[in-house]
């Protein structure tokens, strides 16, 4: 092979129209991601990006809208049992899934329905 993928620069998840403040409500409010400005040409598709790091994540409208169910962003963190107590106190539902050896891991949906993944090596 001739190549080597060195990370991953961003996740996009669908999202129905007139999302971005459910998106910033819960990117920004409860997972604590800054948002993006959009470039000025893309703004007018509506949908809203947030950071962390170099990682980008884009909320893109899509009509008609269909939630990704089973290809998710998974999010590797240093304290899931703090994450799941600021979940909790938030009233975000998750779900813990101990099917991946050497992890301790949870699934979230956020306001549109996408399932997003975090996880703790252990």
């Amino acid at each position: 092979m001739s190549f080597m993928i060195k990370k991953i620069d961003h996740v996009q998840l669908a999202a129905p129209k007139g999302c971005e403040e459910a998106a910033r409500g819960f990117f920004s409010g409860i997972l604590g991601l800054a948002e993006v400005e959009k470039p000025e040409e893309l703004k007018k598709r509506g949908g809203a990006w947030f950071e962390f790091g170099t990682f980008q994540i884009h909320i893109g409208v899509e009509e008609p809208f269909s939630p990704a169910k089973k290809a998710h962003p998974a999010f590797v963190v240093d304290n899931i049992e703090e994450l799941k107590t600021h979940l909790s106190e938030e009233q975000v539902a998750f779900t813990s899934d101990d099917n991946l050896p050497g992890a301790n891991r949870i699934h979230v949906h956020d306001p549109f329905g996408n399932r997003l993944e975090f996880l703790e090596w252990i």
